[in-house]
Order: C-alpha cells, then sequence, then structure tokens
C-alpha cells in the first residue's frame, strides 16, 4: 500500500479509487488505519471468501506459521480465524462496471507491481 499512496492523489484526479483488501479481521484493520493515517479504504477479508473467489489463496504450512509467529506474525490472530490461509498480494485496476482492464498478482510477497504501471493502466482505461 505504501507504493499506492505515492500516487493515490492522481489515481483520483482520473476518477479511481484505491480500495485494500486485508486478510485481518475488522479490529485489526481499524488500529491499522489509525496507525498509518492511510488515505485508502480498507476492507476485511478475514475468511478469505473474496480471495478465494479471485483464486489468490495459499495454506501456511505449520513450519512456515511457527515461523511467523516466532517473528511475532500471528495470523490466527489478525484474522480471528483458525484457516491458516494468506492472500496472494494481488492489485487490480478496473472501471466503473467492476470490469478489469489491468492485473497483477505474485505469491512473493516482496515483488510488487510499480506504482508507475498503476497509473499508466489507469490512464489507458480513460
Amino acid at each position: 500500500m505504501g507504493q499506492l499512496q505515492k500516487i493515490d492523489k492522481q489515481l483520483g484526479e482520473l476518477g479511481f479509487q484505491v480500495i485494500a483488501v486485508s486478510p485481518d479481521r475488522p479490529e485489526k484493520i481499524k488500529e491499522l488505519m489509525q496507525k498509518s493515517k492511510g488515505e485508502f479504504t480498507l476492507l476485511s477479508d478475514s475468511n478469505l471468501e473474496a480471495a478465494r473467489k479471485f483464486g489468490l489463496v495459499y495454506r501456511v504450512n505449520d513450519e512456515t506459521f511457527d515461523m511467523l509467529k516466532g517473528f511475532g506474525i500471528d495470523i490466527e490472530d489478525a484474522s480471528g480465524e483458525k484457516h491458516h490461509l494468506l492472500p496472494v498480494p494481488a492489485l487490480f485496476v478496473t472501471d466503473r462496471s467492476a470490469r478489469i482492464h489491468f492485473s497483477y498478482a505474485n505469491p512473493d510477497y516482496k515483488s510488487r507491481v510499480s506504482p508507475d504501471v498503476v497509473l499508466a493502466a489507469a490512464k489507458a482505461i480513460k
């Protein structure tokens, strides 16, 4: 989200709105939004219903779950669920009718699409 915040104003000027979907439960999202002072809409998908429909879900194996917990990342506490699932990071640029014009998904959470590419995709729709 940090990278998208850099182009949020430009996207707004083009008529786009940034909406993020998180696997965290609503209470955790509220905490995050208060800390980050985010200018975007952040929605909860803690049961991963939306992520499942997009085919963007993977199960965290026990070893990775324990490793994450050792780093202070408790996906059960964050989501309020015991499913041990996480969404693949993804981004979609849609028009007002929700038609997807551009999509990007990468299971490597460190690899994110460039804000310049997102902005170009948004401009191409206009």
